[in-house]
């Protein structure tokens, strides 16, 4: 179908139906069947068929979701990952029509027209893209209409059995004229336009234009367009990104370690090099790893610096083989037949450049820790880093070397935390507290009363390890009372803090737990 002359250009709009649905069952996020539903903001995104089935619909609640469904399973919206899993559709896509424009993840137009002449008609274009989202295994449906708005209301009122719809040329106003003003996508407007009576798209485009931008502005007047058929909004062919990523493909499939570590290696040079070429360096590499069976395993892996070829076969080995060291030449639960490089994070060559004399120390510490990780295993070489709570052995965790510190843990580090000690923290703090003892005047035990003060003054103090070489106590500060988890039995914690300078000149940090003093820290 040939559109006349002086008649809108034609655009061709494929919709993915729940895509961040079917996003999150790719990544393994979410089952492959059963009740499941993406969560964004509390409310249903998205959600299956099963889902469906049970009374669970977009815009519902989470608790109601759930309520109507008890066998719900729910993640969170990802955009990142719904972006990410809809390259390759568009990757395909490209092939057969060239000119996408990617709307959002789950939708992406193309401008019909030159498809059209190069496979003969607007249908003919239409069986390419269905084929396209086939041979990927995916449902599309697919609209043809004057405006980007009025195709993708046609590729939305398709059906699995029918899932295209061409509408004829000049006929876009029509069939939008049916339709609820809430498809416009914009509360605000549709919640004002009911409120005025106006229900239906045919009633919102019967207004004349001037009294609509006069009363609702430009938004208004944008939306009126719309639901005329006369989308302003005109499709602009998207620049592919750069080919970055690469993969290895086994056939047949390889089950032990150190042979896809061999074969691999090949792959990861072709993928430093590539990046190279564009001027790039890897410092966040994404691995995703197929089995025989089709099941996936993915992991995004940090670097301190950035990556090398061997840095990525050492990842994965670790991906593959986790318990490791020592085992690498043990078989896989299933054969390896595909092995995908992704770098997710990528930095300019001229950022990680040497300096006029090299790096020095760092440069040798970095290499000589990576030597040591690349024969120990990923956490074969722990670092610290900084998080939350009142224990001061709380606000330490290990990280293995290269990878960054998780986002939640530095949340948690940023966060009020009231009872915590403030600065300056003490130096040394004990893997586990340490027993001490800690006297009055009268060679009593230091006791504390129900309200948590101290009953008499601490005069003598045994520091760790000594039981009978006492030191005067110089100054002293507190105590502090330390309630946590009052409502956990198993982790519950009711204690008083002290600081006091000992005879010495050293600085303690103490804990009373009703049974006894104890030292948390000391002050170097």
């Amino acid at each position: 179908m040939t559109p006349p002359t002086g008649t809108p250009p034609r655009v061709l709009v494929t919709w993915f139906p729940d895509w961040p649905l079917v996003a999150a069952r790719l990544t393994d996020d979410l089952p492959q069947d059963g009740p499941a539903a993406v969560i964004a903001q509390g409310l249903v995104a998205a959600c299956s068929v099963e889902a469906r089935a049970a009374g669970v619909r977009r815009g519902l609640r989470l608790r109601e979701a759930q309520t109507r469904c008890p066998a719900l399973v729910v993640c969170l919206a990802d955009p990142v990952r719904d972006a990410r899993e809809f390259e390759p559709l568009v990757a395909s896509l490209e092939e057969r029509i060239p000119g996408v424009e990617v709307l959002r993840p789950g939708l992406c137009a193309v401008r019909a027209g030159g498809a059209a002449r190069y496979y003969g008609g607007e249908e003919a274009a239409v069986g390419a893209v269905l084929e396209s989202a086939d041979g990927l295994g995916m449902e599309a449906r697919v609209g043809i209409a004057d405006s980007v708005f009025a195709a993708e209301q046609a590729a939305r009122s398709t059906t699995q059995a029918s899932p295209f719809r061409v509408l004829s040329p000049g006929t876009s106003k029509e069939f939008l004229s049916r339709f609820p003003v809430d498809v416009l996508g914009d509360a605000k407007l549709t919640s004002l336009l009911k409120r005025l009576g106006i229900l239906r798209l045919g009633d919102f485009a019967a207004l004349s234009g001037t009294d609509v931008r006069a009363r609702f502005g430009a938004a208004g007047a944008l939306a009126h367009a719309m639901a005329s058929g006369r989308d302003p909004r005109r499709v602009t062919p998207r620049k592919p990104p750069r080919k970055l990523e690469q993969h290895a493909q086994f056939e047949p499939g390889l089950d032990r370690v150190d042979q896809i570590a061999f074969h691999l290696r090949a792959t990861a040079d072709l993928f430093i090099a590539g990046l190279q070429h564009e001027g790039l360096l890897c410092t966040e590499l994404r691995i995703v790893v197929t089995d025989d069976s089709g099941a996936r395993s993915e992991r995004a892996w940090g670097h301190p610096r950035h990556f090398t070829a061997g840095d990525v076969v050492d990842r994965v080995r670790w991906q593959l083989n986790p318990q490791t060291p020592g085992r690498a030449n043990e078989g896989l639960g299933s054969a390896v037949t595909r092995v995908d490089l992704i770098p997710g994070r990528v930095d300019a060559i001229s950022h990680h450049g040497q300096t006029l004399f090299g790096d020095g120390a760092g440069e040798r510490i970095h290499h000589g820790l990576s030597r040591i990780q690349s024969m120990l295993g990923h956490e074969g070489v722990l670092v610290p880093a900084i998080t939350g709570g009142r224990m001061l052995s709380e606000r330490r965790t290990l990280a293995p070397w290269g990878d960054a510190v998780p986002a939640a843990t530095a949340a948690e580090a940023g966060r009020p935390w009231p009872g915590k000690i403030p600065d300056p923290q003490p130096a040394t703090v004990f893997a586990s507290p340490l027993p001490v003892r800690l006297l009055d005047g009268e060679k009593s035990p230091v006791r504390t009363d129900p309200r948590g003060a101290l009953v008499s003054a601490p005069q003598w103090f045994f520091p760790p390890g000594s039981r009978t070489r006492h030191r005067t106590v110089a100054e002293w500060a507190g105590p502090w009372p330390l309630r946590q988890r009052w409502w956990d039995a198993d982790r519950r914690l009711s204690a008083e803090r002290l600081q006091l300078v000992d005879g010495n000149g050293e600085a303690w940090l103490l804990l009373h737990d009703g049974k006894g003093w104890w030292a948390e820290a000391r002050y170097d």
